[in-house]
């Protein structure tokens, strides 16, 4: 695997005290920032905001861009700063500490796999992610960096990325997509170029290196002049709806061309691992290879199969790619004769049904009949894609299909406020470095003051409160309102947040099935909850649908809608766009998460994992991974019963949500002691943190992909 470069320009602590030329600092900065360990280092962050705190705001905390932009005033100040200086050689210092430090994975058997993914969630200034998909794939990263796992990650360069949300006055959604400069993003040239036949083109592709701490990710980039227009433009947008042309070249740059870049940077993966059917082309292309190459077929398959690792995030059935055959034969048509196969033969890699000559080509399919291991994202997702994929496998029963599991797990270091830092260092005193995936600095959390626990809640949310109201003012300017409206809507929505308020947080992608509007299904059921002057409740919503996904829109317009009625307005606010930054101060400020599917559809739903890191507590339908952690006593069920009339479950879950805030979670939140102290509630946010965090984070993740999957796919 490539070595990570070195991470400073000179030794530690050898900045002069009375400064150095500025070329020299700034050279020194742009090396540190590009190595993503930033990302989850708060020093890091902390040095970098400090060169210009509102260039690093208004940059999405880019320090590249904010480096570029800086004044030449405030370059030479720093410059000469020895406090700057002092910190900025502190950085290096522990970026070198963090590569050089031993490994959970250092003095086990060297093997390499191959990470593909279609996205890429790693810094909010990134814009190479979508959702949830490319959040899981960041954290996969980041945690095989801190454990050492040999890995690569491939993806694509996205120019345009997922598009940012904007709302009309009336709530409806504009898909704007911003334009980044790839010389201010962390990322560099590997000098590798590809040429990929798709079709009857010939696709050039630049192939670029983003460091994540020790691993490296490859991104693909067709935006070359020497490209025709519709080359160019299959790295333009991620998620572009309603073109199956369109998205099926983009699979097989992904897939086929991700093989070529392995090729051309000389790395010769011992695992493949498809993040998704969004890269099924890949272990298609290895067979092709083995059998062109002179390989009996089955000896072929077999060698493919038993290399390849296939995750499904996917228990809706629209949501898993399917393409007409003969678009497939279209742009893969030579394909099955170098694979000494007919036509039918070939497709029937991507049928559910083998012999129908008429059915779809599947990229699901295609994954879990090319990977001997399979898993889903959690327990129940296992389950339902069990029962989703038996025509694959010819299965009576859905126990026989040989799709196990792996639940999803977030990266702790990422998702812990910076507020929650000193407590961490002083109740759990965690080591970063060199992290085992059995650690759990959060098993003696129930050892904790209730008082010191209670005293991080509220600082957490008095800081989310003020940067709500900062975005607030931030996009009541960017509306299209009447100038004085917009005044009088932040003034409203100012005067109305309450640092001390519980807190109900809900953010995620706009799909239909997670029913972000179902808490409105009786608007004056509701106004009476977080109208109570005695008992104030407050909700903070933020997400986006899909460009084409037309009901989620619908849902986006609804909370709009309500969120400035008298009624709601100030106590129900709706967050213009949505990313990780949104994200992180969510999870963390939000006293309670939020979460109500239509059970089985959530796969996995890792937002509410990052909640209890910082003593939120999860409230949520039993889907996804919520059955594997709850225990009655770190959180809450809404709901139990299931019905095939989706009106009527509609109506069940929405009444049984108002009755467990109504019942349980408002009157503990309430309930406080002669100091204001909210004992059982504290109580149960020391078990939501130690029941949670060391079982559901990344590391749990990868390294039960590193010891189960990889290990056994050599």
């Amino acid at each position: 695997m490539p070595r990570a470069r070195n991470p400073t320009a000179r030794p530690p602590g050898s900045a002069r005290a009375n400064g150095a030329p500025w070329p020299v600092t700034r050279e020194r900065i742009r090396t540190l920032a590009h190595n993503l360990w930033w990302s989850w280092n708060p020093a890091a962050r902390r040095l970098f905001e400090s060169m210009d705190p509102t260039l690093w705001r208004a940059n999405s905390h880019n320090p590249i861009a904010t480096l570029n932009n800086l004044s030449s005033s405030r370059a030479q100040t720093l410059s000469s700063d020895p406090d700057f200086l002092s910190a900025l050689a502190a950085a290096e210092h522990a970026l070198e500490a963090y590569l050089a430090s031993k490994t959970w994975f250092s003095s086990r058997k060297r093997q390499l796999t191959a990470y593909f993914c279609m996205e890429f969630g790693i810094h909010e200034s990134l814009p190479l992610y979508a959702g949830g998909l490319g959040i899981l794939a960041g954290d996969h990263i980041k945690s095989a960096s801190d454990l050492g796992v040999p890995l690569v990650g491939v993806g694509i360069l996205w120019k345009f990325g997922y598009y940012r949300q904007e709302l009309t006055k009336l709530g409806e959604t504009r898909v704007v997509y911003p334009a980044p400069d790839f010389s201010q993003l962390p990322i560099e040239s590997t000098g590798k170029f590809i040429s990929l036949p798709v079709g009857r083109q010939t696709v050039r592709c630049r192939i670029w290196r983003l460091t994540v701490g020790r691993v490296p990710v490859f991104l693909l980039d067709s935006d070359l002049p020497t490209n025709s227009p519709t080359a160019r433009a299959l790295t333009h947008h991620l998620y572009r709806g309603g073109d199956p042309d369109y998205r099926i070249r983009q699979e097989i740059l992904l897939g086929i061309g991700g093989m070529h870049a392995l090729d051309a940077l000389g790395l010769s993966p011992t695992v493949y691992h498809l993040n998704e059917g969004h890269a099924a082309f890949a272990p298609l292309e290895r067979l092709r290879r083995l059998v062109a190459g002179g390989k009996r077929f089955g000896h072929a398959l077999n060698e493919v199969r038993r290399r390849s690792v296939f995750t499904t995030h996917t228990p809706v059935p629209e949501g898993n790619d399917r393409f007409d055959p003969a678009l497939v034969m279209k742009y893969l048509g030579r394909m099955p004769n170098q694979m000494r196969l007919n036509a039918s033969e070939f497709l029937a890699f991507g049928r559910e049904d083998q012999t129908d000559q008429k059915e779809s080509f599947c990229m699901t399919v295609l994954a879990l009949r090319l990977s001997a291991r399979s898993n889903g994202v959690s327990r129940l997702h296992a389950e339902t894609s069990r029962r989703m994929w038996k025509r694959v496998f010819a299965a009576a029963r859905a126990e026989e299909v040989p799709i196990g599991s792996v639940t999803n797990g977030v990266h702790p270091e990422s998702w812990i406020a910076d507020e929650a830092r000193p407590f961490y260092d002083l109740y759990f005193k965690p080591r970063w470095n060199g992290a085992d995936p059995e650690d759990d600095w959060w098993k003696g959390v129930g050892r904790v003051p209730k008082e010191e626990l209670w005293t991080l809640r509220q600082t957490l949310r008095k800081r989310m409160i003020s940067w709500l109201r900062q975005r607030s003012a931030d996009e009541a300017t960017a509306f299209n309102f009447e100038e004085k409206y917009a005044a009088r809507l932040l003034a409203e929505v100012c005067a109305t947040l309450d640092e001390n308020a519980l807190t109900i947080g809900f953010a995620r992608r706009f799909a239909t099935y997670k029913r972000a509007p179902l808490i409105f299904t009786d608007p004056k059921r509701l106004a009476r909850l977080v109208r109570n002057t005695d008992r104030p409740v407050q909700f903070v919503f933020a997400g986006k649908a899909h460009p084409q996904d037309r009901g989620g829109q619908e849902f986006v317009r609804t909370l709009h809608e309500f969120s400035l009625t008298p009624e709601f307005r100030g106590r129900v606010l709706l967050i213009q766009n949505y990313d990780m930054h949104v994200g992180r101060m969510l999870t963390s400020g939000c006293d309670v998460w939020l979460n109500n599917p239509v059970r089985p559809m959530e796969a996995s739903g890792t937002s509410g994992m990052k909640s209890p890191l910082n003593l939120g507590i999860n409230c949520s339908i039993l889907d996804g991974w919520w059955p594997e952690a709850f225990n009655r006593k770190n959180g809450w069920v809404i709901g139990g019963k299931q019905f095939a009339d989706r009106k009527r479950q509609d109506r069940y879950d929405a009444d049984a949500l108002y009755a467990t805030l109504e019942d349980q979670v408002i009157p503990l939140f309430y309930r406080r002691d002669r100091r204001g102290v909210p004992g059982a509630w504290c109580r149960m946010m020391a078990e939501s943190m130690r029941s949670v965090c060391a079982e559901f984070s990344s590391h749990r993740m990868v390294a039960d992909y590193a010891r189960r999957f990889y290990a056994g796919a050599k």
